[in-house]
């Protein structure tokens, strides 16, 4: 996410951060370097004038080029005005103080309305809300189905009047059931189109005086970079837009979109989509996103991913078997299953403050599908040799490799692997109550890699 134009940043700010003294010209200078980055990202050209004077104005004030580490400082400016430019703060959702709250999602077809309609129905119902899901698409083939089929896995309910009624009418006939049924959140999925079809757009303005929605949500695929922000721009002149959803946040390697919105349209970046599992939707948090661009990593979400992850009975009996060396193959799946639960693996990684800097990370790339192996592999073994790994001798080794599928050569790399692990993971048990300095990571200690990095 946003990699072309993290790494761009983060030399360009490198070259300030460690100067005793830093002159006008050193600010100019890395201010050229800024604008370029952010117009190879594809901001908008107005924002990235905007963004460059405002760093620049004060990044030359006295309490920057005469404070003690005034390359320290100019990061800093950047780092503020760049959570500003997203909005500053996080936005939530307008929740009617009387229920049902009613959410109307629009944009083009196929930024991905209908999967984040299932996805934010599963959020708020993680938040203690009933949401009900609404079918408003009468257009699309088979996009109540898919609807239907989506509230189903995820165990939401779904209103549909079928194709040929009126989506005004399905609006209209949803808040009636909503409320008969003690539904509290209303999300109507309405059909894609075209900023510029009048007669669709007019559509959505009848939804609107009709149902008179708390909140009317731009969904808008992020990778589309400029043309996501001018789309924005159009919809909020005609319907009054009260925030935006950017899907495949997670595949846009350059972020226009994101740093543009805001400052164009004036509309919060209210959700963002980072991958295509059910929970895969997070609120937007500028802050956090800003420490993400710059290398400071993202440690608030990290832990946030952690926490409704892992179980903290399960976690603190882990650390127990941890502190008697205890730890065997059975335990060593769990925990790869439960990160597995928390996201893409090379998206944590991102998350560790100045982990996308490391070189030794540089070239890694993480293959989920090995994850399937390493279960394989683990749950061909028998329960005796899950307890006690130290009996895999050579035919037990064949033996496994046969019954997972896969070669000796990966069965001995995940048996030295879970063997590192269990050091390491021994280790982090010892370090609570120690010093600074001790346990892994200290002098010496290398990097050893997971199953499934390559």
């Amino acid at each position: 996410m946003f990699e072309g134009l993290a790494e761009k940043l983060q030399n360009t700010l490198k070259k300030l951060r460690g100067k005793g003294k830093v002159t006008e010209a050193d600010v100019a200078e890395a201010m050229r370097e800024v604008r370029m980055a952010l117009l190879a990202a594809d901001v908008n050209l107005k924002v990235v004038k905007d963004f460059v004077a405002r760093v620049k104005e004060r990044a030359i004030g006295q309490d920057v080029l005469e404070s003690l580490t005034p390359g320290q400082q100019v990061v800093k400016v950047v780092h503020d005005e760049l959570i500003q430019l997203m909005g500053g703060t996080t936005s939530k959702l307008n929740m009617s103080s009387k229920p049902p709250t009613v959410v109307m999602l629009v944009g083009l077809q196929g930024a991905g309305k209908t999967t984040t309609v299932a996805k934010l129905g599963l959020y708020l119902r993680k938040q203690g809300r009933r949401p009900l899901l609404v079918a408003c698409d009468v257009y699309r083939p088979a996009a109540v189905k898919q609807l239907q089929v989506l509230g189903n896995q995820l165990d939401l309910p779904v209103f549909s009047m079928g194709t040929g009624v009126s989506p005004v009418d399905i609006a209209r006939g949803a808040t009636e059931y909503a409320v008969a049924q003690g539904r509290d959140v209303i999300l109507l999925d309405t059909a894609g189109r075209l900023h510029i079809n009048e007669e669709l757009m007019d559509e959505l303005k009848s939804i609107k005086s009709t149902v008179k929605p708390h909140e009317i949500m731009l969904v808008v695929d992020a990778m589309t970079g400029q043309d996501a922000v001018n789309v924005a721009d159009s919809f909020h002149k005609q319907l009054g837009l009260d925030g935006v959803v950017l899907t495949k946040l997670d595949g846009d390697a350059r972020g226009g979109a994101a740093l543009s919105v805001k400052a164009v349209t004036g509309c919060p970046i209210k959700f963002a989509g980072m991958g295509e599992k059910p929970d895969a939707l997070e609120p937007f948090h500028p802050d956090r996103l800003a420490s993400r661009i710059l290398g400071m990593g993202d440690v608030l979400s990290l832990i946030e991913k952690a926490q409704s992850t892992f179980d903290a009975k399960m976690a603190k009996e882990m650390e127990q078997k941890l502190r008697k060396s205890d730890f065997n193959f059975e335990d060593f799946l769990f925990q790869v299953q439960q990160m597995q639960k928390m996201g893409p693996l090379d998206q944590l990684v991102g998350m560790l403050p100045g982990m996308g800097k490391m070189k030794a990370l540089k070239d890694v790339q993480f293959d989920e599908k090995e994850i399937k192996h390493v279960e394989a592999i683990i749950l061909s073994m028998t329960p005796e040799e899950r307890q006690n790994p130290q009996i895999l001798k050579d035919s037990r080794k064949r033996r496994i490799a046969k019954g997972s599928g896969t070669s000796v050569q990966q069965v001995n790399n995940l048996i030295k692997t879970y063997e590192q692990t269990r050091k390491m993971f021994k280790q982090f048990a010892d370090m609570r109550g120690k010093g600074p300095g001790k346990g892994p990571g200290g002098k010496g200690k290398g990097m050893f890699k997971l199953p499934f990095m390559k």
